[in-house]
């Protein structure tokens, strides 16, 4: 079977080189030696250790349980606000701190097992006492 000249078959040199250059292009794509996974699998496996362990520096510890309790000042929940009742309350519920918070007044977040939160509404009234 005659091929018409423009399917002429190759010449010898140049599917040498077809051939040369596939199988170097197919080596790059080979994956990474043996020590090269040998050595990515230590690491990770350091690194699972790593995440394991406790970090004892770096904890947070647990707030402190106060003395605290408002239980002992839930009556005053629906009684109008006033600063008299400040020392009476911090010593009923047997704490070491009082805060009074007013709407729309900022707040920390942080908790403080000695303290005691008295919540007083648009009305002056106390809507909530609570320790923290």
């Amino acid at each position: 079977m005659r091929f018409p000249s423009t399917f002429a078959p190759l010449p010898r040199m140049a599917l040498l080189a077809a051939a040369v250059s596939s199988m170097l292009a197919l080596s790059a794509c080979s994956g990474p030696t043996p020590e090269e996974q040998d050595e990515a699998l230590v690491q990770s496996k350091q690194a699972a250790a790593a995440a394991a362990a406790p970090a004892a520096e770096s904890a947070v510890a647990a707030p402190p349980v106060g003395s605290c309790d408002a239980s002992q000042v839930q009556g005053l929940v629906g009684q109008p606000f006033n600063d008299g009742l400040l020392d009476q309350a911090k010593q009923d519920a047997d704490a070491h701190e009082v805060r009074v918070l007013k709407p729309g007044q900022p707040v920390t977040m942080e908790f403080i097992g000695e303290r005691l939160n008295i919540e007083v509404d648009e009305k002056g009234l106390i809507s909530d006492v609570r320790c923290g």
